[in-house]
């Protein structure tokens, strides 16, 4: 979302759209799947979009512990958070691929599992250990961001408003959670790395889950990969080609770049606070405050956006509110700091939706959709990847984050002038 990242469908005047829809609705059965109950799929849904985001949540208040104990500088430590990231980028463009081959309840079971394999590897005595396992928890995030979304659009086709908001809750409460109570576990189990591994188990529950529908569906009369695979094709050339198409990369990258600050929050803003002296406990607290009010944005903007023919003005007003918090953080970082995540986060969430809500209002048809959220999700994890290695780069070079908040303010900028493009009451195939 968070980074959030693409993780919601969207509530507007138009029917809500899911990425990467792989999935066909199956009239008849329950929950699009004959044999699996309703209340077994919502019980999946929650246990992995709870376990979506503490991977990344929480290590970000445990970033300092990590760098000192593996005697790593602001370069070297920024890649726990930039590498999953880029693999969430790369992810994104195989998981439909393995959707079609596989079906979606076998890649998210797997994802789930490995997922798990990723968090406890970072725990490991070995730096390299801790790169790995950050490569394969992106990895492994990407296939539950594409294809859940699409998941929730086939079993509930009728439900999808209220699916999708329970899945979006759920996601910004694991990411709560985690932030907040990473340094507690931490004193509580004695190290970095039982804080970190105990997410693990959350992986696990949620994976066991899925172990039974995936067996239930490849029973069924009709096999999810089948199905998956049947909606995959589409008439490409009676589509725009979205590379080609300056409004699907304003779209792009408006995502990346909120995104990218985003993602440097959750890499650094924690750290930001402690190095103005701010308590590692208290700190966590005010970064898991930043991540809860991002559900206020991610609910209210689109509901707003989708009533309104230009986006224009929302864009702005999302970007100016990220643009506020992060300007405090130069003036007063420890005295406002509350203030600060409040705003930074009300921005973080709105901007998230904003996103989310332009892949269906600047597209004629879900195909299409579909296809710029793809598109948006790549580039835009790829680009997101960048921030929080290179803004701790410059603190390692400057010594101080001056220069690293006045370069995330120039980011907002672009993200302001990007939005004020996307905004426009066009479509995509609009001449």
């Amino acid at each position: 979302m968070s980074e959030t990242e693409p993780e919601a469908t969207l509530v507007g005047a138009k029917p809500a759209v899911a990425p990467y829809d792989t999935a066909p609705v199956l009239p008849g059965a329950a929950t699009g799947r004959p044999g699996v109950h309703p209340a077994l799929v919502i019980l999946g849904i929650v246990l992995a979009s709870l376990s979506m985001r503490p991977a990344l949540s929480g290590a970000s208040p445990l970033l300092g512990e990590i760098s000192r104990y593996f005697h790593l500088a602001a370069t070297g430590s920024s890649l726990v958070t930039t590498l999953p990231l880029l693999f969430m980028g790369l992810g994104s463009i195989v998981a439909p691929k393995l959707a079609r081959r596989w079906g979606t309840e076998t890649v998210l079971c797997a994802a789930l599992l490995l997922q798990g394999a990723g968090i406890v590897l970072r725990t490991a005595p070995l730096p390299a250990a801790l790169f790995v396992g950050s490569m394969l928890v992106g990895a492994t995030i990407a296939p539950l961001n594409v294809l859940m979304p699409g998941l929730m659009k086939r079993d509930f086709p009728g439900r999808a408003t209220g699916m999708t908001a329970l899945y979006s809750t759920a996601l910004i409460l694991g990411a709560t959670l985690s932030a907040a109570t990473a340094v507690p576990l931490e004193q509580a189990l004695g190290s970095w790395q039982g804080s970190l591994a105990s997410w693990a188990v959350l992986v696990v529950v949620a994976a066991a889950v899925w172990v039974p529908q995936t067996t239930l569906v490849r029973r069924g009369p009709v096999a999810s990969a089948h199905a998956d695979r049947a909606t995959a094709a589409g008439p490409a050339a009676e589509h725009p080609k979205l590379t080609r198409t300056p409004l699907a990369w304003q779209i792009t990258l408006f995502m990346g770049a909120q995104s990218l600050v985003t993602y440097v929050l959750i890499a650094w803003l924690p750290t930001i606070f402690t190095d103005h002296g701010m308590s590692q406990a208290q700190a966590g607290l005010v970064f898991a405050t930043n991540t809860l009010v991002q559900a206020i944005g991610t609910f209210v903007v689109p509901v707003l956006a989708g009533r309104m023919r230009s986006q224009r003005l929302l864009a702005v007003g999302v970007v100016a509110l990220m643009a506020s918090g992060i300007s405090g953080l130069l003036v007063a970082p420890v005295a406002g700091a509350w203030l600060w995540a409040t705003l930074c986060g009300l921005g973080q969430g709105g901007a998230l939706g904003l996103a989310l809500t332009l892949m269906v209002l600047r597209t004629h048809d879900a195909h299409t959709a579909a296809r710029l959220s793809g598109m948006a999700q790549t580039w835009g994890y790829l680009l997101a990847a960048i921030g929080p290695f290179t803004l701790g780069a410059v603190r390692q070079t400057t010594g101080d984050w001056t220069l690293p908040i006045v370069l995330l303010l120039l980011v907002c900028a672009g993200l302001a002038a990007l939005g004020l493009g996307a905004g426009r009451d066009r479509k995509i195939s609009d001449r």
